[in-house]
């Protein structure tokens, strides 16, 4: 992409990115509500046993953006570095570095496209093996920055190898950056997983199952909702087919987003009392329907209008139930001033900006890590917290929540001014024993960046003994940009 185009390198610029009313949304995958044992691969749709397993191992792996790594002499161009699980967990030197210059994926590295801003997996081909899908909104079409693209590479037995293009839509303009956010799910209920693509000129659906060309069956431009931000895909019903649900960013009349389901005819319902971001969706109170948690982060210190959030943000969750999630829905919220949550809200500290969703102590209840890169550790500013709040019978619940920073005891590092901890979050079992690891972005660490994983346990997540991997430690690499290794997780967050 032409160096005209550069933004604020780094992750200063998701730093500053939170000073504008403009506010959009990125989101990515659905985690299970139950981290699963998985079996040895089969034919199938992005079911939990294949789900960001990558290789075929039964255990699930984790991608992580670096949108901001160098490629030899070419600042910025991005990386996608994948670390793979085991009964230990991950370890940096366990990995695959994927970029626009690997054997076998298409697309030419170039300045600041930024790959890996945006990742997430299923398995496409239906081969048994999870695929990585890279969303690079950054990419250029011949002297038009900013157009986007959408990169799947193919997992199999080696691990990810090879790789094709997914079709954009016709018609993108330069500042499209189509692929900012994906969300997989099987919204037909033909065993194929489908996608939903959003970006800065409106979403792309597309209906597997897709070929090794990357061609689907179908896709759809969607004019609907005008400029659409967000996606989240999950089953609210139980009946076994997933829901799709948008959230378009910010309007004149919703400065913290309308939430809108997508009918089984191409229609919408809007959620009137629902708002968001970002979202993810996860069993929460155990009854075997998928729950809608979003993400609300942008308070009135940071824009104007009539629905900002809670002061320091909010989260909101909508239950599915037999009959999904209806508009007469209230939502319930939380936020850094509900009794028991850790902290307090304060002007700017983005509480909802990232979430995470899945069981951190095996309870079969889905927790939520959110995350608050905007929070100030005493006096350091913006060196970010995340919390981690309790799904039970009764739904989420603050009774047992607990909150992190680098400060806290047991965390590697030390919390600095503008480290970011919290930009990214994700929960995701990485060593199949049934609990979740916790896993945090912390783009603005140096240069470089870096990702905090905690083992799950009975209690939830473990500092003690948990680690840290930097961006260049996984073998991401740096020229002028900073790296910004852990922006991006298969997790949800929001972003402008």
């Amino acid at each position: 992409m032409p160096t005209t185009a550069q933004p604020a390198p780094g992750s200063r610029r998701l730093a500053a990115a939170v000073a504008v009313g403009a506010a959009a949304a990125l989101t990515a995958m659905v985690l299970p509500a139950h981290p699963a044992v998985a079996a040895s691969p089969y034919r199938g749709a992005n079911t939990a046993a294949v789900q960001d397993d990558f290789n075929g191992d039964g255990y699930r792996d984790l991608a992580v953006g670096a949108p901001g790594a160098s490629n030899g002499s070419v600042d910025a161009a991005g990386a996608v570095v994948v670390l793979y699980g085991s009964a230990s967990g991950v370890a940096a030197s366990r990995r695959t570095v994927i970029t626009q210059a690997t054997s076998g994926v298409p697309g030419v590295p170039e300045e600041w496209d930024r790959f890996g801003t945006a990742v997430t997996s299923a398995d496409l081909d239906r081969d048994g093996y999870a695929d990585l899908l890279v969303g690079t909104p950054g990419e250029a079409a011949g002297t038009m920055g900013g157009t986007g693209s959408l990169t799947v590479v193919w997992g199999g037995s080696a691990g990810l190898k090879g790789g094709a293009s997914v079709p954009t839509p016709t018609g993108l303009d330069e500042g499209c950056h189509f692929a900012a956010g994906i969300a997989a799910g099987d919204v037909t209920g033909d065993g194929a997983p489908d996608l939903g693509v959003t970006g800065h000129c409106g979403a792309t659906t597309y209906t597997g199952p897709f070929t090794r060309t990357g061609t689907p069956a179908r896709r759809a431009f969607v004019h609907a909702l005008g400029t659409n931000r967000g996606v989240v895909t999950g089953d609210v019903d139980g009946d076994g087919t997933a829901e799709r649900f948008w959230l378009p960013g910010p309007t004149d009349g919703d400065v913290s987003g309308p939430v809108h389901l997508e009918n089984d005819n191409g229609s919408y319902t809007e959620l009137p009392l629902a708002d968001g971001l970002s979202g993810q969706i996860g069993d929460i109170n155990g009854d075997g329907y998928g729950d809608l948690v979003t993400g609300v982060p942008y308070d009135a210190s940071l824009t104007s209008g009539d629905t900002p959030a809670h002061r320091g943000g909010e989260i909101q969750v909508l239950y599915g139930s037999a009959q999904g999630i209806t508009a007469g829905q209230r939502p319930q919220v939380v936020h850094q001033d509900t009794a028991s949550v850790p902290g307090g809200g304060e002007d700017g500290d983005l509480f909802g900006f990232s979430l995470g969703v899945g069981d951190t102590n095996g309870d079969r209840y889905a927790d939520v890590l959110v995350g608050s890169h905007g929070e100030a550790v005493g006096s350091v500013g913006q060196a970010g917290s995340v919390t981690l709040l309790r799904g039970s019978a009764g739904g989420l619940t603050a009774a047992g929540s607990t909150g992190y920073t680098q400060n806290t005891s047991g965390v590697p590092g030390a919390a600095e001014q503008g480290d970011l901890f919290g930009a990214s979050t994700h929960l995701v079992d990485l060593n199949r024993d049934g609990r979740a690891e916790a896993v945090v972005g912390t783009p603005g660490e140096n240069s470089d960046g870096l990702v905090w994983i905690a083992r799950g346990s009975a209690t939830g997540p473990v500092a003690s003994g948990s680690l840290t991997i930097g961006g260049t430690s996984a073998g991401a690499t740096r020229r002028y940009a900073d790296v910004d290794f852990g922006e991006e997780l298969s997790g949800a967050r929001s972003t402008t």
